[in-house]
This record gives C-alpha cells, structure tokens and sequence, in this order.
C-alpha cells in the first residue's frame, strides 16, 4: 500500500510517500481501506519532533480516517466487511490501508461525504470528553472557544449552538468573525482589534461564560479564568503560546472555579468506547438533522500531504484540511 512516512523531524518536506505492507487486524480491531484523512495539528508536531508517539501506536501520522472495512479480526460485534466507518486511530491515517480498534469506529452519518467523514472522530472524540463529559457543556448557558474558525473551533460553535449554548468565540480577522457567526456563534471577537475579556464581560452583563475552551494559553489563561462566571469550568487543550505562566489563583476560589484539560491519544478503550457512545447519541443525529455539519477548508491527494501540512501551519484555514487516497478520489467523482 501507499502511505506517507515522516522521513526525518522537519518541515513539511519530510513528509513522503513510500510502500508498506497491508497491516492485519488483531482481536478487536478493523483494517479499513482509507478513502480520506483528517489533518490535525498533532500531526505536525509528530512531523516536527514535538510529539511523543505511544511506543504501541504506528510511526505513520494520521488519526482519524473514513473509509470501508476491508477486513476483521476477532471480537468486533456487528462490524463486517464493506462496511461504511470513520474512525479515531492510533497512528497510521496517512496511508491506503489503517488499523482501528472497534471501540473507536463509528457509523458514516447520514448526509455526509468521506471527505467530511474524515474530519470528525479526532475533533469530536476531544470535544465530547473534554467538554461534555469534563466541562458540563450539557448544562451550560454560556460558552467561549478561542480560535473559532479551526477545525476545534468550528466543530464547538456548531455544536454547542445547535445545544443551546450561547457561543462566544475569538478569531484572527474581520473574514474569520463573519465564518464563526454564520457557524452559529453569537459574538465574534477579532482578538487583534478587540480584548475578549472586555466583551464577554460587557455582553455578559459582568456575569461571565460556564466555559471556556482554549488552546493558545499563556496570557490567556488569566483572562479565561477572568471571563467564567461562578461555578464556571476552563478546559485547555493544548498551549500555542506556552503552558509557565504567572497567574492570580484568587478567582479560582471566589468563584469556586475548576480548572482541567486532557490529552485524548493516552485515555483507555473503555473510555473511548464512553466517547463514541455518546457520540452517536447525542451528536450523530444532529448530522443527519441538517444541524451541524462537517467544515471542509480543503483536500489533497494523499502524496500530496506536505502541501496540506504547509497550510495547516499558514493558519489560514477555515475549517478542517483532508487528504483523499485513490480510492477517495475516485469515490469522489462516482
């Protein structure tokens, strides 16, 4: 089969295809024959040696695919041959062929492409433990997510709208505002022009957010914890302008606030199997309602994955970035 290998630690060139064998199902497992691949940016720190991979998982980036499942190994349920899935895995997407453990397949909802299937297991896998099952976001009135126009960002706008929640979100550009808000998002900040704080507690009345969902840290992390109203939960993915900061811990117990965030890829099966239970619940019939869909920014051919790379690093993407293999591509044009 063709995959994408990193050849080397470096920059989006290091990315290149090359031939491996069609990997096999242990118990419990799937090989589906990939037709699309999510990008996510945990595959470019895997790229650039900033992510450790589990000694057990594949060396090859990729972790969500859609596809159809070419075979099985034991223990699998009701899951056969031919099957339409998309799946969170544990390495290995970037290829023509990929391993999943059944625990973390999935359905193809109603009224979704490959292509748009591929980019939900890793979003939404993340969003529903860290925000459903850590942050409450079932019972939350008020919720912001920094970064609005990525592919988390988007994902959240439209699920915690379609919810219920009022989405407050932050955004690079006037364009990027007008993306979010036609996403669902009740107030777009252009951080470059405006101090969110400011206007979640102007628009809040001083009340503040339940949530707050974020991935750039450093200084932020001062004023997510400013801008949660009582009880209110800050949930932090990862940290793109650091993780040291000097913070004022105070209103963490005024406000009697909890602070948490998780790492997905470490997390067991039984949890992952929780996951998806909910997944399929609660968010899958949004889907096939018409109420949430998947953001496609843009695909590339598979060998073509150092180019989707570059512009994941460009920032300048709205939405989610995916790479068809042949078969994608040819179930594309049917």
């Amino acid at each position: 089969m063709t995959c994408v290998a990193i050849s080397r630690p470096g920059p989006p060139t290091v990315l290149v295809p090359e031939q491996r064998d069609i990997p096999r199902p242990e118990p419990g497992e799937v090989v589906i024959r990939v037709a699309a691949a999510g990008v996510n940016y945990p595959d470019v720190l895997q790229r650039q040696g900033r992510y450790a991979v589990p000694p057990d998982a594949s060396d090859l980036p990729g972790l969500e695919v859609a596809g159809t499942v070419a075979a099985v190994g034991s223990d699998v349920g009701d899951l056969k041959v031919g099957d339409a899935v998309c799946a969170l895995t544990h390495g290995g997407g970037y290829a023509e062929y990929c391993r999943a453990p059944v625990e973390q397949c999935l359905p193809i909802p109603a009224n979704v492409t490959m292509a748009e299937a591929a980019t939900l297991p890793e979003v939404y896998f993340t969003i529903w433990f860290n925000l459903a099952m850590q942050g409450d976001l079932l019972n939350a009135r008020r919720l912001l997510v920094h970064g609005g126009s990525g592919g988390i960002g988007s994902a959240t706008i439209q699920l915690a709208s379609a919810l219920g929640v009022e989405v407050f979100t932050t955004a690079s550009s006037d364009e990027a505002c007008d993306f979010c808000r036609e996403l669902g998002a009740s107030v777009a900040i252009n951080y470059r022009q405006q101090d969110f704080f400011e206007v979640v507690r102007d628009k809040t009345g001083g009340e503040g957010v339940d949530l707050v969902l974020d991935i750039v840290g450093g200084d932020y992390i001062q004023r997510n914890i400013d801008c949660l109203a009582q009880k209110g939960r800050l949930v932090n993915l990862y940290y793109l302008q650091g993780s040291k900061v000097q913070i004022d811990m105070m209103p963490v117990l005024v406000k009697n606030l909890i602070l948490t965030g998780s790492l997905l890829r470490p997390q067991p099966l039984t949890v992952k199997a929780q996951i998806a239970a909910g997944l399929q619940k609660t968010v899958w019939p949004l889907f096939a309602a018409g109420k949430i869909r998947s953001v496609v920014d843009q695909t590339f051919p598979l060998n073509r994955a150092a180019e989707a790379h570059a512009l994941m690093e460009g920032r300048k993407h709205a939405g989610k970035i995916v790479l068809l293999t042949d078969y994608g591509q040819q179930l594309q044009s049917a």
